[in-house]
């Protein structure tokens, strides 16, 4: 063989080596990293799923719970009603403790329901899933229980597939592969997944002929329903012809070519050779030098400049990806440890904008006047106009457009047209987000917020993979805003009587330790009134206990009515209340009873168009420290005093007595120095009394008689306090 043909040889065995590896190395490498997206793909909606599922249980065991605290069957009835119609369940079922149904919300699905622990209620298809909760009475003693049922249909299947951007397909049952409920396949490619389906179990993933990837997802517990996930493989069709035909293309190029290139050298053709091969190892560091400046030197040239920038790229997507992960890891972390509302949305707002690169950001929460309002910002010092605060109306300007229409936004304005009250910025992307459950297909409400970014770094607009990633922050942000709304509605559940809208006995323990306590380190007063209404069982006895409830409703709103707003009131149990007043001795506590039996006297409650009942009050009156020196002492105290007044004939107030080591003696404070136009004495220090005593001379009015003492206008303040009843009196 003469030297052309072995450099030709040479020339087409070092071209075509590295076109047939290369080809090899794209098909296999292809496949595995079609497998491996469409796995992971698989995975994420998996978690997914796992978690909306255990999050619409959690939901619906709240439910169930808050149906399960009332105690009368028709407050029970009234709660369930209220869950279906605030959407936190599709249906309520009550039974007793021989499984008998008492109560059902209309519209309820058939039973058995597929309950939220995993068990397998019966065999066939999911028609609800639901949570159970024990029904108890004050006592402890089962009376049976509380379902909560959310309906399993094809829009929760397909709302599934939504959340988690794969094909879902719920079967009849673990043990019917091939027994379809609800799916969100198509038609021609739904048997080959079901035949797929049937041939897996666990975490594993199959696939179809066609290209599709399969994977099977419980029944477990915490995610009891017997789904198939699927996602088309993203391999290009024909991938192998192609490379085939690419391969045979460069063959016959590197023929005609080799005649022309034999005389060549081949150093710098065994030099590309080696870095095309360490590239494909994953040696992005591998250089060729450029030796000469014609197309070989070109070459290696431009393999270098390759090689940099595919260097570079995978940095900074590595980079991007690590950044990434510590920003969901703290979002993560921050979810899941406080129910801060303003920490959570400023952590989803710093990650955000680091996410997107964007300079500046804000979150907006709608507020009950439909106006947005901004709950945290970044970087918005000089964008806003004489620093207002970010307030935008619903349908006003970009960002209210978008929580109007439920569609996000983005784009680029100049400075002088930006929308009055909000930031001036180059670009911009809004994104809503709304509560969960919180728009229908038919009809999309409101959103609940705005996450709204400006000026990305560089100049350049946001993008569709910035509206993608925002979109997955708003999401977190309006799972954040329902989680807290839902914890504060579930404490306040928890501290007011159902019927009256009061304080429960539970706060009342706890309010009165924190007000002794308040009372006792700055010296003050804390009067205690124990009401109990007159011949209640009589009322009851005669018009029903509906009518008792009514009266007893009433008569909540009427002690409401007569009490200061740092006054609180409890419903201590069946017709017993009791009113906390800090700072209020006891003539003050005397001219407060006095108010409210007449406030409850003087005007009959009509409990319908042809009943209206009278009722009086009688009250029992004990004060901090002059009469106990504990909490429960005093109220204690307060009791004897109650039973003093129903056998004094009722309808009236008895003041318990002084204990014997009783101290009286308060701190000084300031307080008002001009009496109330009604005259009645005031608790307060003795400088203060003697000021108003002045004052009361100069005014030609009487002072009050010795050892009378007289409420102060201000007071202490210690420690959280819950929200107020009343609006004062």
């Amino acid at each position: 063989m003469t030297l052309r043909g072995r450099l030709t040889a040479a020339f087409l065995a070092v071209v075509l080596g590295p076109v047939l590896l290369g080809a090899v190395f794209v098909g296999t490498t292809l496949a595995a990293v079609d497998r491996s997206r469409s796995t992971e793909r698989l995975g994420l909606a998996a978690s997914t799923v796992r978690t909306s599922v255990d999050a619409l249980c959690q939901q619906l065991r709240a439910a169930a719970d808050a149906v399960a605290l009332r105690t009368d069957p028709a407050a029970r009835a009234g709660a369930a009603t209220q869950v279906v119609s605030r959407g936190l369940a599709g249906a309520v079922l009550v039974t007793d403790v021989a499984g008998t149904t008492t109560y059902a919300t209309p519209g309820a699905p058939p039973t058995p329901w597929q309950d939220c622990s995993g068990d397998r209620t019966a065999a066939g298809p999911v028609r609800a899933l639901s949570a159970r909760v024990d029904l108890r009475d004050p006592a402890g003693l089962a009376l049976g229980t509380v379902a909560a049922a959310q309906v399993v249909d094809p829009a929760f299947v397909a709302r599934l597939a939504a959340a988690t951007g794969v094909a879902v397909t719920l079967l009849d049952g673990p043990a019917a592969p091939d027994r379809v409920t609800h799916t969100t396949e198509s038609n021609r490619v739904r048997e080959a997944v079901l035949a797929a389906a049937s041939t897996v179990d666990g975490d594993r993933v199959t696939e179809t002929p066609d290209g599709r990837y399969v994977r099977r997802l419980g029944p477990s517990p915490g995610q009891p329903l017997p789904l198939v996930l699927s996602v088309p493989g993203e391999q290009p069709a024909g991938l192998p012809a192609v490379l085939v035909g690419a391969v045979l293309l460069a063959a016959v190029l590197a023929v005609l070519a080799a005649w022309r290139l034999a005389r060549v050298t081949t150093r710098p053709l065994v030099e590309l050779a080696g870095a095309v091969d360490r590239v494909a190892r994953g040696d992005l560091t591998a250089r060729v030098p450029v030796r000469s400046r014609d197309e070989i030197g070109r070459l290696a040239g431009a393999f270098n400049r390759m090689t940099r920038e595919t260097a570079s790229y995978v940095a900074a997507l590595t980079s991007s990806r690590d950044q990434l992960r510590g920003h969901l890891a703290v979002l993560g972390d921050t979810l899941a440890s406080t129910h801060d509302l303003q920490r959570i949305l400023r952590v989803i707002l710093h990650s955000a904008l680091a996410a997107t690169g964007a300079r500046a950001g804000a979150v907006l929460l709608l507020d009950p006047d439909g106006v947005l309002v901004g709950q945290c910002a970044e970087g918005l010092d000089g964008r806003m106009p004489d620093a207002e605060p970010l307030r935008v109306p619903v349908g006003t300007g970009v960002i209210g457009a978008v929580a109007a229409t439920g569609e996000p936004q983005r784009g680029r304005f100049e400075p002088a047209e930006a929308p009055a009250g909000e930031p001036c910025c180059e670009t911009y992307v809004a994104v809503p987000f709304t509560a969960p459950g919180g728009a229908e297909s038919a009809g999309r409400e409101p959103a609940v917020g705005v996450l709204a970014l400006y000026d990305r770094l560089g100049g350049v607009e946001f993008d569709d993979d910035d509206l993608a990633t925002l979109r997955t922050f708003a999401g977190h942000a309006a799972v954040a805003v329902e989680n807290v709304r839902v914890h504060e509605e579930a404490q306040r559940l928890s501290l007011t009587d159902p019927l009256t809208g009061l304080w429960n006995y539970r706060y009342l323990r706890e309010s009165l330790r924190r007000e002794v306590e308040r009372a006792s380190r700055f010296g003050r007063m804390l009067s205690i009134l124990a009401l109990d209404v007159d011949r209640f069982k009589r009322v009851n006895d005669t018009y029903g206990h509906t009518a008792g409830d009514v009266v007893l409703a009433e008569f909540a709103r009427r002690v409401r009515g007569e009490i200061r707003e740092v006054d609180l009131a409890f419903r201590q149990g069946g017709e017993e209340f009791v009113v906390l007043l800090p700072e209020t001795d006891a003539r003050g506590a005397a001219i407060v009873a006095e108010r409210l039996g007449a406030a409850v006297r003087d005007t009959p409650i009509v409990v319908d168009e042809h009943v209206a009942i009278t009722v009086t009050v009688s009250i029992g009156i004990a004060v901090f420290p002059d009469h106990a020196g504990t909490g429960q002492q005093v109220l204690d105290a307060a009791d004897e005093a109650l039973y003093a007044a129903k056998a004094a004939g009722r309808d009236g107030y008895r003041v318990t007595g002084l204990r014997p080591d009783a101290v009286t003696e308060e701190i000084p404070v300031p307080a008002g120095s001009v009496s109330p136009d009604d005259e009645l004495p005031r608790a307060g220090p003795a400088a203060t009394r003697a000021a108003e005593g002045s004052s009361r001379q100069a005014a030609g009015v009487p002072a009050p008689a010795p050892g009378v003492t007289q409420p102060v206008t201000g007071g202490a303040s210690s420690g959280p306090h819950p929200p107020r009843q009343s609006r004062g009196r």
